[in-house]
């Protein structure tokens, strides 16, 4: 559902100066393996990589770097299995499951939550449909939908294919698909069509990751085999598989849920359990397995299909799911039917990661050895500790040749003033007051920070440091193997990163960026304070005097603007203090799964505004021939009906004004 990812490097070329004949012998060497045509490197090796298959070593290494990573990123438990030419090298538990009990991890038993890690048995599930004639990849999704149709906001509709590829072109959202008790869940068909997302890519045009693409997937399975989702994967993949500590079912099966993992937040030095979350897109977010269930699965892509006496796919439609299917550029790894490619250390991986407000999971396969790495853990931290468990793994058994750092290319000034900015992924909303949390508080932004280096803020949860290798083509300098591409179209800077081939990167214009649009806020709040403050102080100069007054003829029409505009400020000092509290709230149902009615009422208080400030543009050019308003007055009034309109506006930009 909501994730991070593993880093994916380049391949290194490499040129050394022949000094003896024991010298170049080497440099032939690694030359075959590691030679590829982006830059000279100088490689060296101080040792030969660690084999990967004693058990025992294997135990100890992961000892070392699960403690680590645990106490490092305030993690309670993990649970992890490594597979090897089909078969458990390990499977092994860490930490705790429930630290008030003392109840400790354990890798056969302990169920974790996985997020969206669960979309590889919604894609599975489709392949198997598909290998038996009843799915067609190029087929109109619409096809295979009874009760609702996807609007066709382009000529091209959107495919099977698409979905897998996450190329259907939708917008992002999360509204509904948490909810706060498990009464409140849906069956897919009534939840679907209710939460349509608007389509904001041509289909097959460039990645852009949707958890409401996998729910459709999932909806289409059910459609398609007569049965509900979790009663077909069930049915088609964990009995096969032999995962009986496995389901998508919510709340779990009796028999599982005294073993699930409780979920935990870590803050002011303590740790505190989460509820059970309830998932509405179950095909994209909701299964719950453990480490041991999950090798399973693992060992049957690896094999093609087989698992024991056994098959879920054949061999030929295993082969094609772990094929790349679209690239958002051909450098780069891309997405296959599901899951997306990694390069890490020079070697070709697939795998998905997931998470949940609680959980962090993440499962990676290299096809070429015969193995696989799965790891979850109980607290977000997990994110973090995930990606240095992954480059940790590869660095210690499939590491890269070391490199020297290189000149970079002429010509990097010009280049960075191109690429210099603030960028927004192709996961973002454009249509609901979401587009707030996916653009104007997570911010991607891409600054130089000296000769032939960049640094990328935004994307993660640490900064991304990068070397220019080749014009455009730029290369982490953080121990992470990974790869970044600018690409200028016309007018428009694309980045693509390389670990993160499920989405890309669009430099905005000025206008849209959050500088300006916070700046603009800003300014108006100011504005909006200094009324309010004239307005304090008109009163309190008023009451003093209020046993001398004597009523005016007129007063009441040239007094009218003042109150009409102090009520203005007022509303917009309100409307942002509100939104401030709710979008910096850590109830995940006060605007990230819901609507909440205070976002409501904060709403329709902008809109109140927004009407009151048409009356206040109007006594704007009244007031001039008022006399009891002097030019200072009158100008003062000219600027707050100016703000008005400016915050209104910019409202209006975010979907914040309330519009039923």
């Amino acid at each position: 559902m909501w994730f991070c990812h593993p880093h994916q490097g380049l391949a290194r070329h490499m040129s050394f100066l022949v000094r003896s004949l024991v010298v170049l012998s080497l440099w032939f060497g690694f030359l075959l393996a590691c030679v590829s045509p982006t830059e000279a490197q100088t490689v060296e090796r101080s040792s030969p990589p660690t084999s990967l298959g004693d058990p025992q070593e294997l135990e100890t290494f992961l000892n070392g770097v699960m403690t680590r990573q645990l106490a490092d990123n305030h993690i309670p438990g993990a649970t992890i299995s490594i597979i090897k030419d089909g078969r458990i090298l390990l499977d092994k538990g860490y930490g705790y499951a429930d630290i008030q009990q003392g109840q400790k991890v354990q890798a056969d038993r302990t169920v974790f939550r996985l997020g969206s890690v669960s979309k590889l048995f919604t894609w599975t599930a489709i392949m198997q449909l598909v290998e038996e004639g009843k799915v067609d990849l190029h087929a109109d999704v619409n096809v295979y939908l009874k009760t609702f149709r996807i609007p066709a906001t382009y000529p091209q509709p959107i495919t099977i294919e698409n979905l897998l590829t996450h190329t259907a072109g939708f917008e992002d959202g999360t509204i509904g698909q948490l909810v706060p008790q498990i009464q409140d869940l849906e069956p897919l068909g009534a939840w679907l069509p209710k939460h349509i997302p608007a389509r904001i890519f041509s289909p097959g045009v460039v990645t852009a990751y949707s958890d409401y693409g996998a729910a459709l997937a999932g909806y289409i399975v059910e459609q398609v085999s007569g049965m509900s989702f979790e009663r077909y994967i069930e049915q088609h993949l964990f009995q096969p598989l032999g995962m009986r500590q496995s389901t998508f079912r919510q709340p779990l099966p009796d028999a599982l849920s005294g073993q699930l993992s409780h979920g935990y937040t870590y803050s002011n030095g303590a740790y505190h359990t989460g509820s059970f979350e309830d998932i509405e897109t179950v095909p994209a977010g909701a299964l719950s397995s453990t480490a041991t269930d999950m090798a399973h699965f693992m060992i049957a892509q690896l094999q093609l299909g087989g698992f024991g006496h056994t098959r879920i796919l054949q061999e030929s439609t295993a082969r094609g799911m772990q094929q790349q299917h679209f690239t958002n550029d051909s450098r780069l790894p891309g997405m296959t039917y599901g899951f997306y490619e990694q390069q890490i250390d020079g070697h070709h991986l697939i795998g998905h990661s997931g998470d949940t407000t609680l959980f962090y999971s993440l499962l990676m396969l290299l096809p070429a050895p015969h193995v696989g790495l799965f790891v979850a853990f109980n607290s977000h931290g997990g994110s973090m500790a995930s990606q240095n468990l992954l480059q940790a793994f590869m660095d210690h058994y499939y590491p890269a040749p070391q490199t020297t750092s290189t000149t970079p290319p002429a010509g990097f000034s010009e280049r960075a003033r191109q690429i210099e900015g603030t960028y927004w992924s192709t996961r973002r909303n454009e249509t609901s007051y979401q587009k707030v949390g996916y653009d104007l508080l997570s911010p991607v932004t891409v600054s130089a920070s000296g000769s032939g280096h960049l640094v990328i803020k935004g994307v993660g949860s640490q900064d991304i440091n990068l070397v220019e290798v080749q014009p455009w083509i730029f290369q982490r300098t953080d121990g992470f193997s990974d790869t970044v591409i600018f690409q200028s179209s016309g007018t428009e800077m694309n980045m693509f990163i390389g670990n993160r081939p499920y989405q890309a990167y669009q430099k905005r214009v000025w206008a849209e960026t959050p500088a300006f649009h916070v700046g603009l806020l800003l300014l108006c709040l100011v504005l909006f304070l200094g009324v309010d403050l004239s307005a304090l102080a008109y009163l309190l100069r008023a009451i003093r005097r209020k046993a001398r007054l004597k009523p005016k003829v007129g007063a009441f029409r040239s007094e009218l603007p003042r109150w009409l505009g102090w009520t203005v400020s007022t509303l917009n000092v309100i409307v942002l203090i509100g939104l401030f509290l709710l979008f910096s709230s850590n109830d995940p149902y006060a605007v990230q799964f819901a609507m909440s009615p205070a976002l409501v009422v904060v709403m329709m208080l902008a809109s109140v505004s927004a009407l009151l400030t048409l009356g206040v543009v109007f006594y704007s050019f009244l007031v001039w021939r008022m006399p009891s308003w002097n030019r200072w007055q009158r100008l003062f009034f000219v600027f707050q009906a100016l703000a008005g309109v400016v915050f209104s506006m910019d409202l209006t930009f975010w979907h914040l004004l309330w519009l039923p």
